[in-house]
């Protein structure tokens, strides 16, 4: 194949290309401290949240009159988080929700990245009504669709290894799978992919096919390669409702090995409540989607620039 998409020059979307400086100036200084002083006003509920895991609950409450609530002073420890652990368990919640978020981003991406380049790239008949379907469904709210779903997964074949043995049986309830396969494919992830290829050049399609590469050759060379933005903003959306899935675990999830870490928050309210170690657990849940989201927060904000706009 004559193309080489490793060594050719990257693709790189119009708003890209501006420089932070040129950026700046179209902002102003009085933009700037705007933005900055809205930024440090929604800081302050993660603030409060990681520096009140840090203290006694007599402490909590009588620093919040003051500054002092969030400052991490006075009786400081991580008795809190130790107390976590003792109560819970947080570590498997923890290890199962990350391994639902992470196949269920990974799944994802492949299966609605697919579904955007058939609409996109290839000649579909009817694409365009095909295209708004999938974005009508946008407006159903998921506690309509929680019962019916609940129904359908119950009644899907299961396989049961015991041993050496593998046998069947019906329903997918208290299982991984019920937590994975119905949020694999997403209307606005497919509709973000779509938009992110049509701003693709046709010419690199084009002059693949004449090479010879197939629909999936192209796919796989070139259209994915040059979306590294769109890749990671589908990530960052589709990681985040998994991570933070509450209702449908608490539905469809009996077993406490399977449950994901938001269902371990009403384990805090059965009986004594202790806000230092509701706000300990609520920071271990907090970190990864931090870390994510700042690992990838360059690519995100490019995707939305480049391919939000169009339509």
């Amino acid at each position: 194949m004559a193309i080489d998409v490793q060594n050719a020059p990257a693709f790189v979307p119009p708003t890209a290309s501006r420089t932070p400086r040129s950026r700046l100036s179209r902002i102003g200084l009085p933009g700037l401290i705007g933005k900055v002083a809205l930024a440090v006003m929604f800081s302050f509920p993660i603030l409060f949240m990681f520096v009140s895991s840090l203290k006694p609950d007599q402490q909590i409450f009588g620093d919040l009159s003051g500054v002092a609530a969030f400052l991490p002073v006075g009786n400081i420890s991580m008795d809190n988080y130790a107390a976590v652990f003792d109560r819970v368990p947080a570590a498997r919640f923890l290890v199962n929700s990350i391994g639902v978020s992470v196949i269920t981003v990974g799944l994802g991406v492949l299966v609605n990245s697919l579904a955007a380049f058939a609409l996109s790239r290839m000649r579909v008949r009817g694409k365009g009504i095909i295209l708004t379907l999938i974005i009508a469904t946008l407006i159903i709210p998921f506690e309509t669709l929680a019962l019916p779903l609940v129904w359908w997964v119950n009644q899907l074949p299961s396989f049961v290894v015991d041993g050496f043995n593998l046998s069947f049986s019906k329903g997918w309830l208290d299982t991984y799978q019920v937590q994975i396969i119905p949020f694999i494919a997403n209307a606005f992830s497919i509709y973000l992919f779509h938009q992110y290829f049509e701003s693709i050049p046709r010419e690199l399609d084009e002059a693949a096919r004449m090479d010879g590469a197939g629909w999936f050759r192209i796919y796989r060379k070139i259209i994915m390669p040059l979306s590294g933005p769109a890749i990671a903003t589908v990530a960052i959306l589709t990681f985040l409702p998994a991570w933070n899935s509450y209702l449908w675990p608490l539905m469809v999830v009996q077993t406490e090995e399977l449950r994901p870490v938001m269902v371990g928050v009403q384990y805090f309210f059965q009986l004594n409540v202790s806000w230092g170690e509701v706000m300990a657990y609520a920071s271990l849940i907090t970190l990864p989607v931090v870390a994510l989201f700042i690992a990838f927060q360059r690519s995100f904000i490019s995707s939305i620039a480049s391919s939000g706009v169009k339509g």
